[in-house]
Parts: C-alpha cells; structure tokens; sequence
C-alpha cells in the first residue's frame, strides 16, 4: 500500500479569480481564451471576512492598539504520495488533482502510457461523484528546452487528460477549461532534477459538490 503524509496549511488567498469562461446547458464546451495574469488556483475560495466595527463597544482593544487589516483565510489540505507521482489539494470548494507527466506519458511525449487511462478515469469518476460541471486541465513542463516547446507540449498533454476525462464525465452541462502554460508557475526549484519532475504534471481542478456552475 502506498504511504501518505499529510500537510494542513492556513493560507492566505490574496490572488484574483482566474478569467476563464463556461457555457452553460453544453455537453462539452472549451475556454482557450488567453492565460490569465495570475497564477491559477490563486482565487479565493473562503467566504468573504466579515466586517468588524472598531468603535464598538463590545470590542476590547488594548489602548493605542488597531485592527490588523482583513484577510480572507483558506484551509488548505494536501495528500501526496510518497513519490511524489500523484497530489491531491482540498480547499473548502475545490479540489485538485496533480499528475506528474511521467506516470502519464513518455518522455517528451503526449502520448498516454499504458496505465495512464486507469489513473484519469479514477479521477472522473471523483469528478462524476461530485456532480462538478467546470473542470479546469492545465499542464505545465520544467524549464529545459524553449518556452514555445514547453507551451506546446503542455496543452497537447493538456487535451489529452481533457479528452479522456470526457469518456467517463457524465455530467451534463459540463464545461471544460483546457490551457498549457509551459515552465510558468513552477511548484518546486527547477535546478534540480527532482524538482523539475514535480514540475512536469497536469492539474485538474474540479469544484467540490454541487457548485460546479458557479462563475
């Protein structure tokens, strides 16, 4: 049985929300619209603060003493295994999937290795239980070889997972949001080798529940 480790973080989300765009009532939709600005996964999925008055009287201040600017906090859980080769992230609405590119495709490919298809369809089935109907797949690459390679070899990996999520998705109304973003947004030191590995993965990113159409 493969070993898991746990880390809990309280994150601050400051980012915007990422501009993509869905259409409603469709079987399959894309959105390749341009990258957004912000890095993705960065919108905030906690409720809004709520406002505290620092006049009032019930709240006790020590004298000379302000109230620290608002944040909108996330909780954050992250399960990876411990190769590495797979990494699931929870935040309070959403949930994400990350595959390092190795245990999907060949080197420099996007082409699917044999157990690729297993491995997309369990994540489907997640998708299906959850009743989401905005699915975002993103694939990135390390930073060897050009940013136009890497650009290019993420999206047609990118389309790949897309393509076969969609043999398993039934889910009507389901919208997909299908980008390759290249060496951008690393999650780990490119100058080495283990961390350009972690850095060669396709995400998939779901809304957890009955929130998939949600803007």
């Amino acid at each position: 049985m493969t070993k898991r480790h746990r880390v809990s973080a309280a994150t601050a989300v400051v980012g915007l929300v990422i501009a993509g765009t869905h259409l409603l009532g469709a079987t399959s939709a894309y959105a390749d619209d341009p990258k957004p600005s912000v890095p993705p996964g960065t919108e905030p999925s906690a409720a809004a603060p709520v406002r505290i008055d620092s006049n009032a009287p019930g709240l006790k201040i020590p004298q000379g003493g302000t109230l620290a600017p608002v944040k909108v906090l996330d909780i954050a859980e992250v399960v990876e295994d411990l190769g590495g080769e797979q990494r699931r992230q929870e935040t309070n609405q959403n949930v994400m999937m990350a595959l390092q590119s190795e245990v999907l495709f060949p080197e420099n490919s996007a082409v699917f290795n044999a157990q690729a298809a297993a491995r997309i369809q369990a994540i489907a089935q997640e998708i299906n239980t959850q009743k989401a109907t905005r699915i975002r797949v993103f694939g990135f690459t390390d930073d060897q070889g050009s940013y136009e390679h890497g650009q290019e070899l993420s999206k047609q990996r990118a389309d790949a997972v897309q393509a076969e999520l969609a043999k398993t998705v039934t889910n009507p109304g389901v919208t997909y949001d299908v980008r390759g973003y290249s060496e951008d947004y690393p999650i780990a030191d490119n100058g080495t080798e283990e961390g350009r590995k972690k850095n060669r993965r396709v995400e998939i990113t779901f809304p957890r529940g009955a929130t998939g159409t949600a803007g």
